[in-house]
């Protein structure tokens, strides 16, 4: 099968998924400058979940890129991350409207930790499907960020119970790791004679 419907459908979940926690910023009825000190919990917890969308939206166009075919199981793994995908707006809302509260802070860990997951069943279903000499093989072979990340948001999800802000900055943290797209792709399409 095709890969272009999978990726046209992907594109408009994650377009979806930034409209939607876009509009659960509420313009303050008050006037003033002040008004909107009181909204920026939520707003940060937004731009938080903004830069995951668009990490995520980033590296999957980039590893699509390497991926001519895709087979059921590709498809269904990648239904798997849009699920966890599209819980974002919901954690985001719980964890600004509630100041960073212990349960909906590790709500939002939790919910990158499962997309993280099911980025990586992906990943591995493609790699399973095109070869261990396949482009993206190739491209991830040592993927530190990938493996550092689950343990950043397990630490957030535990802090959260004791300090919320910190696991908030270790959220923050991943989300600066993963914030260049994936040059290792990029790479392996320049050196590569088949692309």
């Amino acid at each position: 099968m095709v890969k272009n419907r999978l990726e046209a459908f992907s594109d408009g979940v994650l377009a979806i998924i930034i409209t939607i926690m876009v509009l659960e910023l509420k313009a303050p009825s008050d006037a003033s400058l002040q008004a909107l000190k009181t909204l920026l919990p939520v707003f940060l917890s937004y731009v938080l979940s903004f830069i995951y969308v668009g990490i995520y939206w980033n590296n999957h166009h980039h590893m699509f890129h390497t991926v001519r075919t895709v087979n059921a199981s590709i498809l269904w793994a990648n239904l798997h991350l849009l699920f966890w995908l599209s819980l974002f707006p919901f954690a985001t809302a719980w964890m600004g409207e509630n100041h960073a509260a212990p349960a909906p802070t590790a709500v939002y860990g939790f919910v990158l930790l499962m997309a993280a997951i099911a980025y990586y069943i992906l990943q591995s279903l493609i790699i399973a499907q095109q070869g261990s000499d396949s482009l993206l093989a190739l491209a991830v072979a040592r993927d530190w960020k990938g493996k550092l990340s689950p343990v950043v948001y397990l630490s957030g999800i535990a802090l959260a119970y004791i300090h919320p802000w910190i696991s908030s900055g270790l959220y923050a943290f991943a989300a600066l790791l993963w914030l260049v797209p994936d040059r290792r792709i990029a790479r392996v399409l320049a050196n590569s004679p088949r692309e």
